[in-house]
Order: C-alpha cells, then sequence, then structure tokens
C-alpha cells in the first residue's frame, strides 16, 4: 500500500518522487514544447530539472528540521503529486526557481521559533523573498509572512521590523548594480514587471487544469478544517509554525487568484504548504483505504488528463 511506504521517512522516497518528477518533467517538456534539442538549451532543461528536484529536498528539510509533520514523508509525495497533476509548472522557468527562492525564505521564516539569530534569519527571509519577487512580482505577498511571523513569535525588539527592509533593499541594489553594468534601461525594468492583477480565468479554462485545480482545491477544504482543529493540540511552542503554514497556503491562493498571466504555473507556490497540511491531515487519518484513495486519486489524475 502507497500510503504504508511513504508512512515512515526513508531516503528512497526521494529517491522516488524524484524518479516520478524526472520522468514527468521530460515528458512534459517533449509534449508540450517545440524547443531544439540543441546542448544549450539541454543544459538549461537539466538545471531546471535540478531546480525541481532541489526544491523538494529543501521542502522535506525545512519540514522536517522544525517539526511541521512527524517522521513521514507524505509531505514530499503530495508536493511531487501536486506538481505533476499540474505539469504547467514545469514551463515557468522564473516561477520554478521563484518557488525554489521562497521555500528557502520559508526555511528561514518558521525557524525564527528558536529565538536564535533573529537578525540573520529575518535578514535571509526577505532577502529570499525579493529574489523571488524579481522573478515573479506576486511572490512579493510572501513579504507578509515575515511580519506575521514576528508578531506569532512575540519578537519584541523594534530593530526587527527594520531588518526585513534592509534585506529587500540589499536585493535592489545588487539589482540596480547588475542593470548598470549591463547597461539596461533602469526605469524599463522594473516598469515591465508584471505588477497588475486580474481575475481573468479564461487561459486556465481547459479540461486538464480544471479537472486538477478542482482536485486541489477539494483537498485544501477537505484538509484545513482537520489541520485546524490539530493546531490546538500543539504545544505553545510550535503553534505559531502552524499558523504560519496556514497562512502561507492562503497566500499561496491569492497568488494563484489575482495573477496577471494565469498558466497553471503559478500554483506551484502553493503546493509547498498545502502539502504540509494534506501530511497532517494524514497523520491523524484513522481508515487506511481513504489514505489510499486520496494518494491514488492524485496518481490517476495525469493519466486522465492525457486521455481528454
Amino acid at each position: 500500500m502507497i500510503s504504508s511506504f511513504f508512512s515512515k521517512a526513508k531516503p528512497i522516497h526521494l529517491i522516488v518522487v524524484s524518479v516520478l518528477l524526472t520522468i514527468t518533467f521530460t515528458l512534459t517538456k517533449v509534449l508540450k514544447t517545440t524547443q531544439d534539442f540543441e546542448a544549450g538549451n539541454i543544459i538549461k532543461q537539466i538545471l531546471l530539472l535540478g531546480v525541481c528536484i532541489f526544491s523538494v529536498f529543501v521542502f522535506d528539510f525545512l519540514s522536517g528540521k522544525n517539526d511541521l509533520t512527524k517522521n513521514n514523508s507524505y509531505k514530499i509525495l503530495f508536493f511531487s503529486l501536486f506538481i505533476i497533476i499540474m505539469p504547467q509548472t514545469f514551463l515557468n522557468s522564473k516561477i520554478l526557481v521563484a518557488n525554489l527562492f521562497i521555500l528557502f525564505a520559508l526555511r528561514r521564516i518558521i525557524s525564527i521559533r528558536t529565538k536564535k539569530q533573529i537578525n540573520k534569519k529575518l535578514f535571509d527571509a526577505a532577502f529570499w523573498v525579493s529574489l523571488a519577487t524579481l522573478l515573479s512580482f506576486w511572490a512579493s505577498l510572501f513579504y507578509t509572512l515575515i511580519f506575521i511571523a514576528i508578531i506569532l513569535y512575540t519578537i519584541t525588539d523594534i530593530k526587527n521590523w527594520i531588518i526585513p527592509f534592509v534585506g529587500i533593499l540589499t536585493v535592489v541594489v545588487i539589482c540596480i548594480s547588475i542593470l548598470i553594468v549591463t547597461n539596461t534601461n533602469i526605469l524599463d525594468y522594473f516598469l515591465n514587471m508584471k505588477t497588475d492583477i486580474s481575475f481573468d480565468f479564461s487561459h486556465l479554462n481547459s479540461r486538464p487544469i480544471i479537472i486538477s485545480s478542482t482536485i486541489i482545491f477539494s483537498y485544501f477544504i477537505w484538509a484545513v478544517f482537520f489541520y485546524i482543529n490539530s493546531i490546538k493540540t500543539k504545544s505553545k511552542n510550535v503553534k505559531p509554525s502552524y499558523f504560519l503554514i496556514l497562512i502561507a497556503t492562503l497566500i499561496g491562493f491569492a497568488i494563484v487568484l489575482i495573477s496577471p498571466n494565469k498558466t497553471g504555473a503559478e500554483f506551484l507556490f502553493l503546493f509547498a504548504p498545502l502539502s504540509i497540511i494534506l501530511a497532517t491531515y494524514m497523520e491523524i487519518l484513522k481508515e487506511k483505504w481513504f489514505k489510499e484513495v486520496l494518494i491514488w486519486i492524485l496518481i490517476l489524475i495525469p493519466v486522465i488528463n492525457l486521455m481528454l
């Protein structure tokens, strides 16, 4: 049974999901793109695949290190399956890299709970979110998570509210310096960033995307109530971390709703925190047959989409 196989965290699970992502990534690039098989392009695609697989490792590390789930691999299983049922995420290199930066930021934000090196963690979190924002503007919504973390972790020193702005300014200075060196018009660069809001979902009006997004939203609605109830049973020390994951999920949904270019790739920002919520639900779920159903639905959706 798949649920039993992933019920205890093992290194082989990372290998399994990496192989699944590699197969899906390759099929998506072959079937949905018309790029030439030139050496430069092949190297670029290998690097993007590396970013995708590395994201799984970073996600697994941030979840395990901060005790966001128990000792199982449900989180990386769901994270990988969500990507697989929404293969459009493979087609946007900027969002792939931006999501990796957001995972780096989440790792630093959640680890603030230890109250060690707070200044450095706040700077790093703002730095990584700023890099993600350069690639996908609405990733900037994750800035709010930094300040919410300061409140939830009761960080009272006023200078900690200033440090994230230092991290943002650092990225701005580096970005402007690079633009000057490369003789790029600074004003045009920032004006060309897609900062507008759109609620036009017509670009998502394809049967595979509709099916996949419906499943994703359904899983969230079903599991979030159990997740919120489970927070009540957590110790005072870890409760803020669970609230931050819930807020990060809502931010991911907000990005999906307001992104100007809706291709399906923007769902990627949602998958990591949502996977933690679902993994937590799997931990409290006693019916093994229902666990299997939840996993097999996600496995079969890509097959169904290919047949449509």
